[in-house]
């Protein structure tokens, strides 16, 4: 069968082709792509994976870990356009605001901006005292000599020495083999414990990362680490960090938190030792990375807000907190106004927040699907009605509606957008926003019609619409009728002559003509059909169903008929201060409604 469509010629792709694989099922038909991938080496053959008696994936998260953002340095690092002290005080103040106590604000020794940001905090007293700053460095002596230049006065320090420590870095880049390597991280740690000893009082504590950990061999990683925990004396009260980073991310999650559980095993003075990850994202799993980590036995976790970074980014914070906090877990940061964090970033770092982001974006809890919003819409009523019998609010009740793992309004987050309508959209949703905006409680039979109604829109006009163009959308289309078609009511009045019975007198205009009618039935709507058939228009009211659209005496009611209208089924609203004006409506409309097909 040929496609009616353009096709559309992509002249550097080749279609995988070759043989099948003898070992592939019948149900998988997929043939060799092209691609070179025989240039790149599993992680099995690039770096030793002693580890065989794993225990991390048994464990549970059950309290966080110490959060470290760098935004303000390796986000920084990452921008086309770094930050100024401007964007980077407003960045730390948000930092500070969310409850993070440790920050890592710059690399003093790369940049005058960096240097100048630090001395600006040490000399302004906008660190509070239960605030650590972090201050990065390369191994060279005269770039920490400029480090510990800049957090002078600071009370609390961090500063964070680095080297690469990886076979294809020791030697493509640095040019040096494990011992000299070693050697000059020895140098550089000893050369930065006496310039802090020459600061008393400063309170200054040392983090080591050996760069690219992830591909290092593990035991010249412990040889390091174990080396400069002796080295810089530490101890259960003074502890060393360090920092084991899947700089370049070369493997699955599992993986890396085997190399993690392996170094938590074997690193001496363990007690006397943080052990912090910094995953990157190259794979796009660095929340996964970071989360199995900490089950290996990370305490602490760097990284950036919304995942900002090189590359691919560094490990989203945000993320991970959050995913803690859906698990019931405290993540000791507050998001409970995700955007203001949101609108921060993007200032600061000038880089959008994609609106499918987890937590932070725009569309991450609304849903146009007619299925979801269907069980969204189901979720929240059933939400409310159980906090009622629990006689607590809503807010405080536990949290259990379909496709939203948390509540969006404990972000910040009203319920505004969680149900959009656009062409995919189902019939729940368009009702959940019809009576979440508007007080109308559609009836189940009715929702179905109105869908089609909406659909016919959207399809037409490739758009969504707002709950306003709903309700603009159903005026139109279910009131308006009443007074807008081939067969009005100029006046009318209704009585009850004897105990169920009653009489409707009403002046009709019909084809450009007026007629008084007199109808009885068993109630006013009875009464009512009764009064249409004198003039020819057979209607029998198939379904009806009426309510308030809010509480107190003087608020609107909206009637809803099903009516048979000369054989031809149609609905019709009314809406009304009062009950029987809205049902008398309703009845007009369906009965208008039915006589323009």
């Amino acid at each position: 069968m040929t496609s009616s469509l353009a096709t559309t010629a992509f002249p550097t792709l080749r279609t995988p082709s070759g043989d099948i694989p003898a070992d592939a099922p019948g149900w998988n038909p997929q043939r060799p792509s092209a691609m070179p991938h025989h240039r790149y080496q599993p992680v099995q053959e690039r770096v030793a994976l002693p580890l065989v008696d794993r225990t991390w994936p048994s464990r549970r998260l059950e309290q966080a870990p110490l959060w470290v953002p760098v935004d303000l340095r390796d986000g920084n690092q990452a921008l086309a356009e770094p930050m100024d002290t401007e964007r980077k005080r407003r960045m730390f103040d948000l930092l500070v605001t969310m409850g993070f106590k440790e920050i890592e604000v710059g690399y003093p020794s790369a940049s005058r901006t960096d240097f100048d940001f630090v001395r600006h905090l040490a000399q302004s007293g906008a660190v509070p005292d239960d605030v650590t700053i972090s201050v990065f460095t390369a191994a060279r002596r005269d770039l920490i000599d400029r480090t510990i230049a800049s957090i002078e006065g600071l009370p609390h320090a961090v500063v964070h020495l680095y080297t690469a420590t990886a076979p294809t870095w020791r030697n493509v880049v640095l040019g040096r083999s494990r011992p000299e390597v070693h050697e000059l991280i020895r140098d550089a740690a000893t050369h930065l414990m006496r310039r802090a000893e020459e600061q008393p009082g400063a309170g200054i504590r040392f983090e080591f990362s050996p760069e690219v950990f992830n591909l290092t061999e593990p035991d010249f990683v412990l040889e390091i680490c174990n080396s400069l925990t002796e080295l810089w004396e530490a101890s259960p009260d003074r502890p060393v960090i360090h920092n084991l980073p899947a700089t370049v991310e070369i493997a699955t999650p599992n993986v890396y938190a085997d190399q993690i559980e392996y170094m938590d095993r074997h690193l001496a003075r363990r007690d006397s030792v943080i052990l912090s990850v910094h995953p990157h994202n190259d794979r796009g799993t660095g929340v996964a990375c970071a989360e199995l980590a900490v089950l290996a036995g990370a305490q602490r976790v760097e990284g950036c807000l919304f995942g900002n970074g090189e590359r691919t980014g560094n490990v989203d914070l945000v993320t991970l907190a959050l995913n803690l906090y859906a698990q019931g877990v405290n993540p000791m940061i507050d998001f409970s106004d995700i955007d203001a964090v949101r609108e921060v970033a993007e200032h600061c770092n000038r880089l959008p927040v994609h609106p499918r982001h987890p937590y932070g974006g725009d569309l991450v809890h609304t849903a146009f699907s007619g299925t979801h919003q269907d069980a969204i819409a189901k979720g929240m009523a059933h939400h409310a009605k159980h906090a009622a019998e629990k006689g607590v609010p809503a807010a405080e009740a536990s949290w259990a509606v379909p496709y939203l793992p948390i509540d969006p309004n404990d972000i910040g987050r009203t319920y505004e957008e969680v149900i959009r309508i656009n062409s995919q959209s189902g019939k729940g949703g368009i009702a959940h926003l019809l009576h979440t905006h508007h007080g109308l409680d559609l009836p189940q039979a009715m929702r179905p019609d109105f869908s089609r109604t909406v659909q016919h829109i959207t399809d037409a006009t490739g758009q969504e619409l707002t709950h306003k163009e709903l309700w603009d959308l159903f005026r139109t289309t279910y009131i308006a009728p009443a007074q807008d078609g081939p067969v009005t009511l100029l006046d009318w009045s209704t009585r009850e002559t004897a105990p169920g019975q009653h009489e409707f007198v009403c002046t009709l205009r019909a084809d450009g003509h007026e007629q008084s009618c007199r109808g009885t039935g068993n109630g006013p709507l009875s009464a009512l059909t009764d009064a249409l058939r004198t003039m020819g228009v057979g209607v029998d009211i198939l379904g009806y169903t009426e309510h308030a659209t809010a509480t107190g005496p003087g608020s609107p009611a909206v009637a809803y008929a099903e009516c048979r209208v000369d054989g031809i089924v149609r609905w019709g609203a009314g809406w009304d201060t009062s009950v029987l004006t809205s049902s008398v409506h309703a009845v007009m409309a369906a009965v208008n409604r039915a006589g323009r097909v």
